[in-house]
């Protein structure tokens, strides 16, 4: 069966950006780091050029790239964060967007320029509801907030 690890170009900063990532999630960890050696273009002979990590079993590849047109970060491509309780909503969203940019909806853009959706799990399941005035009070509390907060969509959810 084929894998697919996503690979993260970093104009230079890819040690600090996974020492993040690693810091932030409880099931991660380095895998092992590359260091450039001579004739590399734009890094320095013993500066990191990859490091290959993983975060709850997910594998990634981290480069310091350096800067090339046309390889920056956007958010047409997020990773999702679902969580399981107010605490780790609060805990992924304080931490990645330090530095960063809070959005709406539970989407973030951390300090690197790598986009976040922290949500709660649950919200899956609501907006997959089969009562369609349920979805809609969901999704209309949700559109309201930046950091998602579970107890206001579950009170849309349960309104009677």
């Amino acid at each position: 069966m084929a894998k697919i690890d996503p690979f993260l170009w970093f104009q230079k900063d890819c040690e600090e950006a996974v020492n993040l990532y690693v810091s932030t999630f409880e099931d991660a960890q380095i895998l092992s780091t590359t260091r450039a050696q001579q004739g590399v273009p734009g890094i320095e002979p013993g500066d990191v050029m990859t490091i290959e990590f993983s975060l709850f079993g997910q594998h990634f590849v981290a480069l310091n790239g350096g800067p090339q047109e046309g390889f920056d970060f956007t958010s047409a491509i997020s990773f999702v964060v679902n969580c399981d309780t107010q605490e780790e909503i609060d805990h992924y969203w304080d931490t990645l967007s330090e530095g960063g940019h809070q959005d709406a909806c539970g989407w973030l853009t951390d300090r690197f320029g790598v986009t976040w959706q922290v949500v709660p799990r649950a919200l899956n399941e609501m907006l997959a509801d089969d009562d369609p005035e349920k979805v809609d009070r969901v999704m209309r509390v949700m559109l309201t907030m930046s950091k998602l907060e579970i107890k206001p969509l579950e009170d849309a959810y349960t309104q009677a």
